[in-house]
C-alpha cells in the first residue's frame, strides 16, 4: 500500500462530516409503520438493508429521539413499505415532525398482524421484530420478514443530495 502524494490530514470524524459523505450516497426511500396504543405511527427510512435470505432479514435505524420511537421500542410487528417516485409527497409526510402522518391525503389500512399498510407502494411487508441493537442515538432493528407483496407498479424513489428524486433512464 502507498501514500497518495499531496493527500492532507481529514478532517476528524463528526455528525457533518458523516452527513455530508451520505448526502452522496443515493438511497432508496422506506416508510416504516408500526401501531401503538393511541394509534398507528410511521417514519421515512433510508436505511432499510436486506440483512439474509435464510430466514428473510432485514434492518432499519431509528433515532432515539424520534416520536415513532416509543412504539417502535415495544413493537412486535413493523410494516415496511418502499415508496415509488410518485410518492415523494408521502415521504416528506412521514418525515416531516409533528405531522399527523395518516390523516388524509394518506391512504392506508389495518394490514396483517395490526400494521399499518400504506396504499400504492412499490412493495410491502410485514415484519416481526427479533432485535433492537443500541448504536449511538439510534438503534438498528432487525425483523423477519413474514408476509407482504412486491407487485406494485412504478420506479423507485431515491434520496440523494438532500432531495428526492427517481432513476433516470
Amino acid at each position: 500500500m502507498t501514500a497518495t502524494p499531496g493527500l492532507t490530514a481529514s478532517p476528524l470524524a463528526t455528525a457533518d462530516l458523516l452527513r455530508s459523505a451520505f448526502r452522496r450516497h443515493a438511497a432508496g426511500v422506506a416508510v416504516i409503520t408500526a401501531r401503538g396504543e393511541a394509534g398507528p405511527v410511521g417514519f421515512t427510512a433510508t436505511s432499510l438493508t436486506s440483512v439474509s435470505t435464510a430466514p428473510p432479514l432485514l434492518s432499519f435505524g431509528i433515532g432515539t429521539g424520534s416520536s415513532s420511537w416509543p412504539v417502535v421500542s415495544e413493537a412486535e410487528y413493523v410494516g415496511v413499505h418502499v415508496l415509488g417516485e410518485h410518492q415523494e409527497d408521502l415521504a416528506a409526510t412521514f418525515a416531516r415532525s409533528g405531522a399527523d402522518r395518516f390523516a388524509e391525503p394518506t391512504a392506508w389500512r389495518d394490514g396483517p398482524e395490526g400494521v399499518p399498510v400504506l396504499d400504492g407502494v412499490l412493495a410491502w411487508l410485514v415484519c416481526r421484530i427479533v432485535g433492537r441493537v443500541p448504536a449511538g442515538d439510534h438503534r438498528v432493528v432487525l425483523a423477519e420478514v413474514l408476509l407482504g407483496d412486491p407487485e406494485g407498479a412504478g420506479r423507485p424513489l431515491l434520496y440523494h443530495q438532500g432531495r428526492y428524486s427517481g432513476l433516470r433512464d
